[in-house]
């Protein structure tokens, strides 16, 4: 793999120069006035990106995995029962998370390539007249699919049950890239990972609580050490840790959202969607598809494409990292081999994706797949040009 190639999965992303020069930096006393001078704006930037006001930004040395974990460790007991729907790889790892830690789940089957089922939530909820569900589990990206799911609509189901359950949110793949709106939403625990968004190595656990969530882990029983939030809370009321902390990470981190802030969110959220929809004109002038079986569900973080039948998506991957120098994702999980996907999230242009859409051009030809070489990158340049005057205004 080149170093000086761009990365097209879908996290850990491209670190821009600044963010790469923040987080090396000298030893500092973690315990001292200076390291609370580069925390405090970092959990300020995070609060902005996830649009939370009234609530706690917790900044964990793990990475998604171990956010998902602190969330139902710090505000449910052993036998507790939460929803959540599996449609994709990242929903079923959430899921068996719970289930090790002695959860009951209860399970939504659903198709992948398929967003949250809103409906058949709205309906669990219902029926749950004791309250038995203690949180709803959502993944608001899936990226084994390229799928987007609609919070908003799963907070709807809430509110229409009665229901008081928690509602926990994965937005791993989303948070900093695309539009996420933790209290207009209703989201009690928003989970990002440093890696994917903000643009960082992985290291950190970003995670959204609101009030809600403080009040319940009061009365939780799960175990918890490392991840407690009432250790961190108690040392962050001194600009601290309760151990020691990924100084460098979070010093990166403030010059993260430093960066998103300056951009402006919608500018960021633009240029997201704006890649994004160069990268499905190029997939459909392949002749394929994405995963996603509708437009509404749409990621625009990243790109499973549907390989035609008879052809191995994993050997697109392959070939590219081994001729060509450049990372792209293989299919998980259900789609595996089926589908190739394309990471477009984070510090990303326009310029750069043509870069990857032709590399993935020349692998696909290089192994016979049906298509008009540069058919892909003349489809996005095409949207993109059109799009040049959005992008100056941004600019």
């Amino acid at each position: 793999m080149s170093a000086q190639n761009p990365v097209f999965i879908p996290g850990p992303t491209n670190i821009p120069e600044a963010i790469r020069k923040a987080c090396d930096m000298a030893t500092l006393d973690h315990r001292s006035p200076d390291f609370a001078k580069i925390f405090r704006p970092a959990v300020a930037g995070v609060k902005q990106v996830m649009g939370l006001r009234d609530g706690e930004v917790i900044l964990l040395p793990s990475t998604g995995t171990g956010g998902w974990e602190a969330a139902i460790s710090n505000t449910l007991s052993p036998g507790d029962t939460v929803l959540a729907a599996r449609f994709g790889m990242f929903s079923q790892r959430w899921i068996d998370l719970c289930q090790r830690h002695g959860l009951n789940v209860e399970i939504l089957e659903t198709p992948w390539g398929q967003g949250a089922p809103v409906a058949a939530i709205e309906a669990a909820l219902a029926v749950d007249a004791t309250h038995r569900i203690k949180a709803v589990l959502a993944t608001h990206n899936e990226t084994a699919t390229g799928v987007k799911s609609d919070i908003a609509g799963i907070r709807r189901a809430l509110d229409a049950a009665g229901h008081p359950a928690l509602l926990f949110v994965d937005g791993v793949s989303s948070i900093g890239s695309m539009p996420f709106e933790m209290e207009g939403w209703g989201v009690d625990i928003a989970v990002a990972g440093s890696q994917k968004g903000f643009m960082l190595p992985a290291g950190l656990a970003i995670l959204g609580v609101s009030r809600k969530a403080l009040a319940a882990m009061e009365t939780a029983q799960l175990p918890r050490t490392f991840f407690d939030f009432r250790d961190m809370l108690n040392s962050y009321a001194g600009g601290g840790y309760p151990y020691t902390p990924p100084v460098g990470l979070i010093n990166g981190l403030a010059e993260s959202v430093k960066m998103l802030t300056g951009e402006g969110l919608e500018n960021v959220y633009a240029r997201h969607a704006r890649i994004a929809e160069g990268v499905r004109r190029a997939v459909a002038a392949w002749g394929m598809t994405p995963c996603a079986v509708s437009p509404e569900l749409y990621s625009d973080t990243v790109t499973a494409v549907v390989v035609p039948e008879g052809f191995d998506g994993t050997a697109v991957v392959t070939l590219a990292a081994e001729k060509y120098g450049m990372a792209f994702g293989v299919g998980l999980g259900e789609v595996a081999g089926k589908v190739f996907r394309i990471g477009h999230l984070g510090s990303l242009t326009d310029a750069m994706m043509l870069s990857g859409l032709a590399v993935a051009e020349m692998c696909m030809a290089d192994l016979g797949l049906p298509l008009t070489l540069g058919s892909g990158v003349a489809a996005a340049q095409d949207y993109y040009r059109g799009q040049g005057a959005a992008v100056r205004a941004a600019a």
